[in-house]
């Protein structure tokens, strides 16, 4: 289903043929914040600007124009431990957009004048960000959990942080962290695999096969915290949580079956359907589950009138401790088995999201789980297993709280 090939200087390579009438691929760099020092807050997502801002052959408008002059699209994402820069085009462009990811990734100059200007566009998305109590809680909550780590700071910076960067910090940190053992290119699309290795080899192949280690340490021991921020909202927004597993644990699986059951993106999750539809106390509610390569993070987010809060946090305390205090019941695993195999097989309908979710498994586990396979893995859990995970990750004695007011 899935072809491989690694470089002879540690780059990965992974295809899936779609006969497809577009393609989609990505270079994905296990870099990302967290591989920040204390004097680079926010330099792995400022770079994911400014490594549009023009190369040693090109300037910031050929390099925007380049994929869109065909029809393609060009994009990039930062994340506390990856970066990415992506197109979706036609077949026919595979090599156009190769070429490209070479140039930017590993001939830009930054300009110092695009630096001091995009300075200002990423203090702008700071700023717009704090405007989103929704989205920004989420940051402050893992900063409260992971306090003084740098897994736990906010991927954007802030904006003394930003304006204090460097274009020389800006280089040191591409050299130390933009090498080929940390990269895998992934795509998704029409073109013989033969074909896609040779583009590969002349654009990435001459790269030096020199080896950096990383710097990443685990958080120290997690101690659940208590944190009200007054924001003046209209609306008070709350996230509880705890640490979960990392993308080595075999339990992530059960965990994110639990986390669907519990507030997935099924408007019949249970917390949905307590507190919107039983109580109609929130508007949205939701659970996630996110693991990182030494720590992982489960959360519940909700928002609702202040006067509902502690109510809002005894009906979601109460839908967790029953999830650990009694298995699940026959028709209820079935369905929610039947539920996760569902949503897993539609998205692999979407083939951007395929292709960036395969890219992320090669280069962290050298090997992807074909759909079956992790149909068959979600076919065998049973209710004590999740019933043993729920009492480790739901235990509500453990769990950290942060609201906005």
């Amino acid at each position: 289903m899935y072809q491989t090939y690694i470089l002879k200087n540690g780059l990965k390579v992974i295809h899936e043929h779609v006969p497809n009438k577009a393609a989609y691929c990505g270079l994905i760099i296990n870099a990302g914040s967290r591989d920040e020092r204390e004097d680079e807050v926010g330099i792995a997502h400022f770079i994911e600007h400014v490594i549009f801002k023009g190369t040693t052959k090109r300037k910031a408008y050929h390099i925007l124009s380049r994929m869109e002059d065909v029809g393609g699209e060009l994009n990039a994402y930062t994340t506390k431990e990856d970066t990415c820069i992506y197109a979706s085009f036609l077949p026919k462009d595979y090599e156009r957009a190769l070429e490209l990811f070479a140039d930017i990734v590993f001939d830009s100059v930054f300009p110092e004048k695009e630096i001091e200007k995009e300075k200002e566009v990423v203090i702008d998305e700071i700023n717009s960000y704090k405007d989103s109590p929704g989205e920004l809680i989420f940051d402050d909550f893992e900063e409260l959990v992971y306090k003084g780590e740098p897994i736990g700071r906010n991927i954007l910076g802030n904006e003394e942080s930003v304006r204090n960067l460097t274009r020389e910090q800006i280089f040191n940190f591409v050299h130390r962290n933009y090498v080929p053992q940390r990269m895998v290119i992934s795509s998704v699309g029409d073109i013989d695999f033969s074909k896609l290795i040779r583009f590969v080899e002349k654009y990435f192949g001459g790269l030096s096969g020199e080896t950096v280690p990383f710097g990443r340490h685990c958080p120290e021991i997690y101690i659940p915290q208590q944190k009200e921020i007054v924001k003046g909202t209209f609306q008070n927004y709350c996230i509880l949580g705890n640490i979960a597993y990392d993308y080595r644990e075999e339990k992530r699986l059960l965990l994110s079956v639990l986390v669907d059951i519990l507030g997935g993106s099924g408007m019949n999750s249970r917390l949905n359907l307590n507190l919107r539809e039983k109580h109609g106390l929130v508007y949205n509610i939701e659970a996630s589950y996110t693991p990182y390569s030494d720590t992982g993070i489960f959360t519940v987010y909700f928002g609702c009138d202040a006067a509902d809060l502690e109510k809002c946090l005894k009906l979601c305390r109460r839908e967790m401790e029953m999830l650990y205090s009694e298995p699940l019941g026959l028709v209820q695993l079935r369905k929610a088995k039947t539920q996760a195999i569902g949503q897993l097989t539609l998205s692999a309908e979407n083939y951007e999201n395929t292709m960036l979710s395969i890219g992320k498994s090669f280069l962290v586990y050298d090997k992807v789980e074909s759909i079956e396979c992790l149909c068959k893995k979600i076919e065998e859990i049973d209710a004590e297993s999740l019933q043993q995970v729920a009492a480790e990750i739901l235990d509500t004695g453990r769990q950290s709280v942060l609201v906005y007011k």
